[in-house]
């Protein structure tokens, strides 16, 4: 049918462009802020690109989500603007009539977010969390940049490396500042590796020496070495039955039914099925007065986008803490938005059809 070729055509083309736009913006914040952590030791450098992608994949239901919607607002917007709606209505087709074409080019596109939400998401997380703990349980030698000043862990030492080799295991002109709440020790030395004795590393320093102050007494104590072996405290690698729920397949949070994982459940169900509501609200939110060249119907929906997407993660945490049932906080905030939906669709439907039937009216 003409009708809804028309229709499915160009809103396919403006949710393209849509999408590239939103993707742009996105992928560029989260570059900045990736790079951000890694200049600041969060995250391993060279696992930037990595973790940029995971970080897209599991954003990538929002972005979609909020490219659909943005999309019909956009087409149906513009036919308002350009009194095409004038013409539909006049032609016996209302507003509910553009659910199908709708629904028939948004389909693929809500398969792509059930995909990415129940299986890409907690892959993405657990990848992203893997990367995390590997550059965090290294050991404070392995972390240092060379050139760069950076603090320990703990925060307890200074190091600073002119040069290293061999991924990080050895390193020249080692310069390290311990202090604790008694002592200062400023350790020098040519060289320096690390060696592993059963569950310990040590840090052996070579041809160096040590300068200790008593910040209590003021006295000093210089002492210089061909061989220094320190122990290396490094954090214990976590259990990993006990990542964190946005990190657990879907499969395993449904047969694990506790809080936070009923309220994970809560927020990947409740954004698929947001989804869809998306779509039956940017109909009805599409509505745009041909007089007044103006972009008030997108601004409008897109708060609406805003204040539907923080309830979704609000409802997440009332799941996790118990306030509410999963089963309560699903019905609760997409039912009451469904009812909404389909109370605005034919509102504005039935406000169509009754200003159409005045005006014939009016001038018979």
């Amino acid at each position: 049918m003409l009708f809804d070729s028309t229709v499915r055509r160009e809103l396919a083309r403006t949710f393209g462009a849509t999408l590239v736009v939103i993707l742009t913006i996105v992928l560029t914040m989260f570059l900045i802020r990736t790079i951000g952590q890694a200049a600041s030791g969060v995250v391993a450098p060279q696992d930037v690109v990595l973790l940029l992608g995971y970080v897209a994949l599991g954003h990538l239901p929002t972005m979609l989500t909020l490219s659909l919607f943005v999309a019909i607002v956009i087409t149906l917007g513009r036919m308002y603007r350009d009194s095409e709606m004038v013409i539909w209505f006049a032609g016996g087709v209302g507003l509910a009539r553009f659910v199908r074409p709708v629904l028939r080019t948004s389909w693929p596109v809500l398969l792509v977010i059930a995909a990415l939400l129940l299986f890409v998401w907690p892959w993405g997380n657990r990848n992203s969390l893997e990367l995390r703990q590997r550059y965090e349980q290294r050991s404070d030698l392995s972390r240092v940049t060379p050139g760069v000043f950076q603090t320990s862990s703990d925060g307890s030492r200074v190091f600073f490396i002119e040069r290293d080799k061999r991924e990080g295991a050895d390193a020249r002109n080692v310069f390290i500042v311990a202090q604790t709440a008694e002592t200062e020790a400023v350790t020098s030395a040519r060289s320096g590796r690390l060696e592993r004795e059963g569950s310990d590393r040590f840090l052996v320093l070579e041809r160096g020496q040590r300068n200790d102050v008593d910040l209590k007494t003021g006295e000093k104590a210089l002492s210089s070495f061909e061989t220094y072996r320190v122990l290396v405290d490094e954090k214990r690698a976590r259990d990993a039955e006990r990542q964190p729920p946005k990190a657990m397949d879907t499969l395993d949070l449904l047969n694990d039914p506790t809080r936070q994982n009923q309220g994970e459940l809560a927020w990947r169900f409740g954004l698929l099925t947001g989804a869809g509501n998306m779509l039956l609200l940017g109909i009805g939110l599409a509505a745009a007065n041909p007089r007044r060249a103006s972009n008030w119907n997108l601004l409008l929906a897109l708060l609406g986008f805003v204040v539907y997407f923080n309830l979704i993660n609000l409802s997440q945490a009332w799941v996790a803490s118990g306030r509410v049932g999963m089963g309560a906080a699903l019905a609760g905030v997409h039912g009451t938005a469904f009812a909404v939906a389909l109370a605005l669709l034919w509102w504005r439907d039935h406000a169509a059809v009754f200003s159409w039937g005045r005006r014939r009216g009016a001038r018979a």
